[in-house]
């Protein structure tokens, strides 16, 4: 049976240092954003699975606040897993974030909160 508070139980496997995703067991598909029951289907038989973090930039903005704070990118990123999540690429210039362009989660920290971002694969800063 899967937890009632899935999306604290998302940001506590972040917290322990481990990107995870939710799998319906039956469909064997994973989804994100965390939930109490699978996308379309309704099943309530779900597991939480590692996640590899391998994926490819989806789409990207670059966000450009006033200063003093430095513009910086918003992306859509397609999980191997089949799943796309919204976060920040790192380690390269806004503009220098493609569509396209292969990225590996991890586990940053913003506002002493865990939070997902992505590094750049092959890419040299």
């Amino acid at each position: 049976m899967s937890d009632p508070r899935p999306e604290q139980e998302y940001f506590a496997h972040l917290a322990q240092g481990r990107f995870m995703l939710q799998r319906s067991r039956a469909s064997g598909r994973c989804f994100f954003y965390p939930r109490v029951a699978a996308p379309q289907t309704g099943e309530r038989d779900l597991e939480w699975v590692p996640a590899s973090g391998r994926g490819t930039v989806y789409s990207t903005t670059i966000m450009r606040p006033r200063p003093p704070q430095q513009p910086y990118n918003v992306v859509l990123v397609d999980l191997e897993e089949g799943v796309r999540v919204m976060s920040r690429v790192e380690g390269v210039p806004p503009e220098a974030v493609k569509i396209g362009m292969p990225v590996q989660a991890r586990i940053g920290m913003q506002d002493e909160k865990p939070i997902l971002l992505f590094d750049p694969v092959g890419v040299r800063s």
